[in-house]
């Protein structure tokens, strides 16, 4: 299997191809904010998966942030806009895991690790976030470790 900087890359020829300009905007960025982390990091050397998925996160994060901007401003072209370039990213992604699979993988790592008390929710997140990175986020993850640590 190819890497996901690869698919990346092979998605913008594919949409100059079918001259698809949002899905052609949307990956020329992402390509772009490729570019500077591997210009911080001083390498040419293709980013890893985890990185790559960091990276496409954020940026379909910003896209649904600022579509609730327009949405509350009456935006909805903008917003239209935004989200589709959301969706865009979203192919590119993991699957996100649903609630119940994050609840459930918590609790696998608190038992894992043994952690009882709310001192310990630094190292649970730790795990956790690099565990479920990409396909859930922090703050649904940090409100289950709270809920079942605080029991």
């Amino acid at each position: 299997m190819s890497s996901l900087h690869k698919q990346v890359v092979d998605g913008i020829k594919d949409a100059m191809r079918s001259k698809d300009k949002v899905r052609l905007a949307t990956l020329r960025d992402a390509k772009s904010k490729f570019v500077l982390e591997q210009t911080k990091t001083g390498t040419n050397d293709e980013l890893s998966n985890t990185e790559v998925i960091k990276i496409l996160s954020k940026l379909q994060r910003q896209r649904l942030d600022t579509a609730e901007v327009y949405k509350t401003q009456d935006r909805a072209d903008l917003a239209e806009d935004e989200l589709a370039q959301a969706e865009v990213l979203a192919d590119f992604l993991p699957k996100a895991m649903s609630k119940e699979e994050i609840k459930a993988q918590v609790e696998e790592i608190i038992k894992r690790l043994g952690a009882s008390d709310m001192g310990e929710m630094g190292k649970v997140m730790g795990v956790a976030s690099s565990e479920m990175a990409g396909r859930a986020e922090g703050k649904v993850i940090s409100g289950f470790v709270r809920e079942i640590l605080l029991k």
